[in-house]
């Protein structure tokens, strides 16, 4: 489970990237953050990760408080980046295996294997060079990785951006299966079809501020996209 308890973040220059921001995604959740560039959706993320220390509140992950116990709050997150840094001249058993022992955890090649298999590389493409992968294929490798360790709750930041909409139409679909074995995810994303079709909740943030809540089962497409044009004062892309 991760939560927000009126969560703010006022930078030494004045800006202010959070308003006492509360939120609650709890295990078996998809929870997308929609918002325009500044709106405060990777400073929500990286409080959840102690990258940005809040000014005020707090960031809880499975109950433990960020700012008290950063690294065992750590250990129960995994996070995938936008663009995901590994060894390029590794396989993708390899980083894997590596990675994982980073975190104390140590897989063997099957246990490697079988976790890249769940996020739908073939054997071929476990054994291959991650420099020959595209970045829906390392995307994958990472979301890996948190499986492997047994990271409960998963943050990812604009997974979608610049994937062709094959693989970010996969991308989403291991979402879900993530999501449907009880991992709490928490993603930020500018994709609001996406969101409207996978998301549990959609969290629309304008200024640092969580300003609504959408249930997409509740909305069709067209709907949620009215309500972040009105939400954020544009037309979404």
């Amino acid at each position: 489970m991760l939560e927000a308890v009126d969560l703010s973040k006022t930078y030494r220059s004045g800006v202010r990237a959070l308003s006492k921001l509360s939120m609650r995604v709890p295990d078996g959740e998809l929870f997308c953050l929609l918002g325009a560039n500044g709106a405060g959706k990777t400073t929500t993320l990286n409080c959840f990760l102690d990258l940005v220390t809040p000014t005020s509140g707090e960031a809880l992950v499975d109950g433990i408080a960020v700012c008290e116990r950063p690294v065992e709050a750590k250990r129960r997150c995994g996070y995938v980046a936008e663009t995901v840094a590994l060894y390029d001249s590794l396989s993708a058993v390899e980083n894997l295996r590596y990675f994982a022992q980073l975190c104390g955890v140590r897989l063997t090649r099957r246990d490697a294997t079988r976790a890249l298999s769940m996020t739908g590389l073939s054997e071929f493409q476990h054994m291959r060079p991650v420099r020959q992968y595209s970045k829906g294929m390392r995307q994958k490798v990472a979301i890996a990785i948190a499986i492997s360790r047994g990271a409960g709750n998963l943050l990812l930041d604009e997974p979608t951006s610049g994937l062709d909409p094959t693989a970010a139409h996969d991308l989403m679909e291991l979402l879900a299966r993530v999501r449907d074995t009880g991992s709490a995810i928490l993603m930020s994303t500018h994709d609001v079809f996406r969101a409207s079709a996978y998301a549990d909740r959609i969290g629309i943030m304008r200024e640092g501020a969580l300003v609504r809540e959408v249930t997409p089962r509740s909305q069709d497409r067209g709907a949620v996209e009215a309500i972040y044009a009105e939400c954020v004062g544009a037309v979404p892309a």
